[in-house]
């Protein structure tokens, strides 16, 4: 894992607290999502927003949660991603990284450079939603 991914976990955690990731398989792109304890008890929050019996809550539980895996950092700041995550990023040999924010997301190099080119677009397109807050 790169060093500065690591950088901002760290800023994240108390020495008690685990130290290592959370990784799961994005809900919205064919990525790995991954992020520290304390981006997870945000989303259990939002979760337990839901009506408790709701099939919307038992999905988020199950994706987020139930399909999550939490990865120890070894002594070179280093995890090992399980075949499942692998498989479902369709990662082989190369990874990209890319932060976003207190998430980051591991992607196939060529998917990430096709879905880049999209949100790109995107943004030119949507540029002026960006509105200048009044200071």
């Amino acid at each position: 894992m790169p060093a500065q991914f690591r950088a901002v976990l760290a800023m994240q955690v108390k020495a008690s607290d685990f130290q290592g990731i959370i990784a799961y398989q994005s809900p919205l792109n064919a990525c790995i999502e991954a992020c520290g304890m304390n981006r997870i008890i945000k989303i259990n929050d939002q979760i337990e927003q839901l009506d408790p019996y709701s099939d919307e809550r038992d999905a988020f539980l199950t994706t987020l949660f139930g399909e999550s895996v939490q990865l120890s950092f070894d002594g070179e700041g280093r995890v090992m991603l399980p075949e499942q995550l692998l498989e479902a990023a369709n990662l082989k040999e190369q990874a990209t990284f890319v932060g976003k924010g207190e998430v980051f997301e591991i992607w196939e190099p060529a998917a990430f450079a096709d879905y880049a080119k999209r949100t790109r677009s995107l943004v030119q397109e949507k540029r002026f939603m960006m509105k200048r807050q009044p200071s």
